[in-house]
């Protein structure tokens, strides 16, 4: 009798042990992908020069800033390993400036920009940030938001 005592009392604590321990696997895993955000191009539209946005590359770099307080070509020289990734560049006004192969200027509508800030808790301009692609058109933030002094 002893022994069926302390046999049940193992199985009781390793039920015990392993639901916790599923638990725990859980709550690490929201908490990963609660870190870092989603941005779909799909939902997100974003205009260039001439067209809708749509990604090619795989990564990017997203810079968002003011042109009534910064130059954004003066931004660009902070960003840290800029030759890495194409730079999506989102101004808060919406000025138009030429593009090339690396840096790609975009706009969009205040709705819009408003939603994008809000998506990656943006509370201070100008800021970058890198994203990886995901699946398709959606891509998740692969970096902590940079701000730019």
């Amino acid at each position: 009798m002893l022994y069926r005592g302390k046999s049940s009392f193992f199985y009781i604590f390793s039920s015990f042990a392993g639901a916790l321990l599923v638990a725990s696997f859980f709550a690490y895993q929201n908490y990963r992908f609660a870190k870092f955000k989603f941005i779909n191009f799909s939902d997100t539209i974003l205009y260039t020069q001439n067209d809708i946005f749509t990604p090619k590359q795989d990564n990017y770099y997203i810079l968002i800033f003011s042109s009534k307080m910064d130059n954004p070509y003066k931004l660009l020289e902070k960003i840290e390993n800029k030759e890495n990734y194409p730079i999506l560049i989102l101004d808060f006004y919406g000025k138009i400036y030429k593009s090339d192969k690396n840096k790609i200027f975009l706009r969009t509508g205040t709705n819009q920009i408003i939603s994008i800030i809000r998506k990656f808790n943006i509370k201070e301009i100008p800021v970058y940030f890198s994203i990886k692609k995901y699946n398709n058109k959606l891509f998740k933030q692969d970096s902590v938001l940079k701000i730019i002094n």
